[in-house]
């Protein structure tokens, strides 16, 4: 009997376990589906975006076509004077950038000479392919030596893309002269103020480098950027001034320095000669009184040497003995 009930008693307690086992593994189960079908919603979603654009491209591909059959007819009904909207032209050095429907179409720019376009449909745009200056505005900068300059520069470019020059930048003028303004400053802030003045072609050629770019993705070439002006401060001309004018006078007084030195062994080996000969001497002095009196003087001085009033002294002095 004891065996059986501990049989019976097992028995219920192995069901259970076992329907454990059974509903966590129908969990497992329920999780794995919810896991599986993750994806699968995640999926349908790629495949639903596609459809929408195709419709939205084959809407607007209807559009187009119906309008295109509208201007054709606007053409054809006011034939003679539907040409004038209808026919656009454009010089040799300009360019026409053609948006139907608000893009651009296929071939890029048109010109230059005559092109077609349908008058509802298609907007132009010029751009002048020619070779552009642009005075930029007089810019304060500070040098790297903390000192404030007035610079002015000028900048030539030209159009090389015009599509890109329409479609990446809202105003190609203002934005090259902007853009070269603010190069200007940083470029010219890190020289100081006697390299700014001595070294323009080098910052020039630096400065056209780095203008060119950042104004590629725009369609722009930049041919040349020149410093036309360097304007100082008052307060600092006075003082280059006065600092270059000290500098000259010290190399004058260094100069006539030298020729006093030249000078002095010139007489001291002129000296040298004149003691070996007494005739020199005399020579030299006849030839001063010449130099003297060719300048049609009124009143010469006539030095004597002292040798010579000696014999005048010594005849008194012998008598008298």
């Amino acid at each position: 009997m004891e065996m059986s009930e501990n049989v019976e008693v097992a028995t219920p307690r192995a069901e259970g376990e076992r329907e454990e086992e059974v509903t966590d593994k129908g969990k497992l189960l329920k999780m794995e589906e919810v896991v599986v079908s993750q994806p699968s919603t995640s999926q349908t979603g790629p495949e639903k975006a596609p459809v929408t654009q195709e419709t939205s491209d084959g809407e607007s591909e209807a559009c187009a076509a119906c309008l295109k059959l509208f201007s054709i007819l606007v053409i054809v009904l006011f034939f003679p004077f539907s040409l004038v909207c209808s026919l656009k032209m454009v010089q040799e050095y300009e360019r026409a950038v053609i948006f139907r429907l608000g893009r651009i179409i296929d071939g890029g720019a048109k010109g230059p000479g005559l092109f077609f376009v349908y008058p509802c449909m298609d907007s132009v745009t010029t751009v002048d392919m020619r070779t552009k200056a642009f005075d930029i505005n007089p810019q304060e900068i500070l040098t790297k030596d903390q000192l404030t300059v007035m610079v002015d520069a000028v900048m030539y470019l030209k159009i090389i893309d015009p599509v890109l020059s329409v479609t990446k930048v809202e105003n190609v003028n203002g934005s090259c002269k902007l853009l070269g303004a603010t190069t200007l400053r940083n470029t010219l802030g890190t020289y100081n103020m006697t390299d700014i003045l001595s070294k323009r072609d080098e910052i020039n050629t630096q400065m056209k480098v780095l203008l060119d770019e950042a104004t590629d993705p725009w369609g722009v070439d930049v041919e040349r950027v020149e410093i036309t002006d360097v304007r100082l401060p008052e307060q600092m001309q006075r003082a280059m001034a006065a600092e270059a004018e000290a500098t000259r006078e010290a190399r004058a007084k260094v100069i006539a320095a030298e020729g006093e030195q030249k000078a002095s062994r010139a007489l001291k080996e002129a000296a040298d000669v004149m003691i070996e000969s007494p005739a020199a001497m005399q020579l030299r002095y006849l030839q001063t009184l010449n130099t003297v009196a060719a300048e049609k003087n009124s009143t010469i001085i006539f030095p004597l040497p002292i040798e010579f009033l000696k014999t005048f002294t010594v005849q008194p002095q012998n008598q008298s003995q």
